[in-house]
């Protein structure tokens, strides 16, 4: 795996990793847009794998407010994502992109716009006719402003609603739970992620379009969600998928919405086989 930092038309900084970098000349490589609460580092099992089956190479980055790309701007809104997108592929010289959840919603925005020839997402946490809500972010606040990071914490975890062990916790108990692991690397993660994760919700909510103007993604488009995952992923995918007559719909039985990160066989040869075509 090679590491670089490269530059943005805006004067910004996106830390770039690529796996499997000696096989560009084997054709386009895969981008792969993060989720939210989450670092590149966290794609690096999923992208040797994919690497690996294709034969070329993948290329994760970390968007802004991780490693050592560039903070959020104040002014944050999905357009930063997709100019950050624009970038990564012009300068790895790819056209295939992969979006998970909050990186889903990044991708299939851009893929409007962007020239991106192949495009998969999984549970993409997009907003097609008011999907995503977030009647949490005033709770959420109010903890932060209290100075209460634990459960403000906890608060955005249960309103992320992943369907994962921490979000079916009583918020009382995810509060201590997340006093307890302040100190651990996870911990510490979820809490220096805290705040890009609460904007790039209202992001998403900002940019909610009814399904139509999904027409221009491209005809090469492959929607998967997973079988255990929060329905309300499914629902904004339905909405696209019934107007997008090219694409191709999913469910990935046995994996949730980290699905990707445990980067199982099963879903590596979905991608593998759809990127191949």
């Amino acid at each position: 795996m090679t590491r670089e930092n490269i530059r943005t038309p805006d004067g910004g900084t996106i830390e770039l990793f690529s796996t499997g970098a000696e096989l560009a000349s084997a054709g386009s490589g895969i981008v792969v847009v993060p989720a939210s609460m989450v670092t590149a580092a966290d794609y690096t099992r999923f992208a040797q794998k994919l690497s690996a089956s294709l034969g070329r190479p993948v290329h994760t980055f970390n968007r802004r407010g991780r490693g050592s790309s560039s903070p959020q701007p104040e002014d944050y809104t999905l357009d930063v994502d997709i100019h950050d997108l624009d970038a990564v592929m012009k300068h790895t010289s790819s056209t295939d992109v992969f979006g998970h959840s909050f990186g889903g919603a990044v991708a299939l925005h851009a893929a409007r716009t962007l020239p991106v020839e192949r495009l998969a997402v999984y549970d993409p946490a997009v907003s097609v006719n008011h999907s995503v809500t977030a009647d949490w972010t005033p709770e959420y606040e109010r903890a932060t402003a209290a100075g209460d990071d634990d459960r403000a914490l906890a608060v955005l975890l249960k309103g992320l609603e992943t369907g994962s062990a921490l979000s079916r916790m009583p918020l009382s108990m995810l509060t201590l739970a997340n006093k307890l692991s302040a100190g651990t690397p996870i911990g510490k993660q979820l809490r220096d992620l805290m705040q890009t994760g609460v904007r790039e919700i209202k992001a998403i909510i900002a940019a909610d379009m009814p399904a139509e103007p999904f027409l221009e993604l491209p005809l090469e488009t492959l929607i998967i969600v997973g079988e255990k995952s929060p329905a309300y992923f499914g629902v904004a995918c339905a909405q696209i998928h019934d107007v997008l007559s090219g694409s191709s719909y999913t469910i990935l039985p046995g994996m949730g919405h980290d699905g990707v990160n445990k980067a199982p066989d099963k879903l590596i040869a979905e991608l593998s086989a759809f990127y191949a075509g």
